[in-house]
């Protein structure tokens, strides 16, 4: 994807993705404002992924039979677990582990496959920039 065109959904990122294809901005928790990733620490992509609603950590653990959430497609792609600033895991969901606020537990604002230990995804719609 060109950087400075509109994504999928219709929103002009390029205030956030760099030429090189990272996030311009710190990456901060939308509920506390703790910060998750520092500029330059992720490459944004497009990639179908459903996240539950938003809730604290009880909440996710638990595989329901149906789950409210949303399929999101823009996020920060991050290759090593330990470039975020600020981050949690819940349980394992079948072979998934959703990411979390640290601070603040809510969550999910991202997603990671036991089957990849070198893809993190944050969904930019459940974080904010500055």
């Amino acid at each position: 994807m060109d950087n400075n065109q509109e994504s999928k959904d219709g929103t002009d990122r390029s205030d956030l993705v760099s030429e090189d294809g990272k996030n311009t901005k710190s990456v901060l928790c939308q509920r506390c404002g703790s910060k998750v990733l520092c500029p330059g620490m992720a490459v944004f992509t497009e990639n179908e992924l459903f996240l539950p609603s938003m809730r604290k950590k009880s909440g996710l653990s638990n595989a329901e039979a149906s789950v409210d959430g949303d399929t999101l497609t823009s996020h920060w792609l991050v290759d090593d677990m330990f470039s975020f600033e600020n981050v949690g895991f819940t349980k394992d969901v079948g072979r998934i582990k959703y990411l979390i606020c640290a601070d603040c537990e809510i969550g999910p604002i991202g997603w990671h496959c036991l089957d990849d230990k070198k893809k993190f995804y944050v969904a930019l719609d459940r974080v904010n920039h500055e």
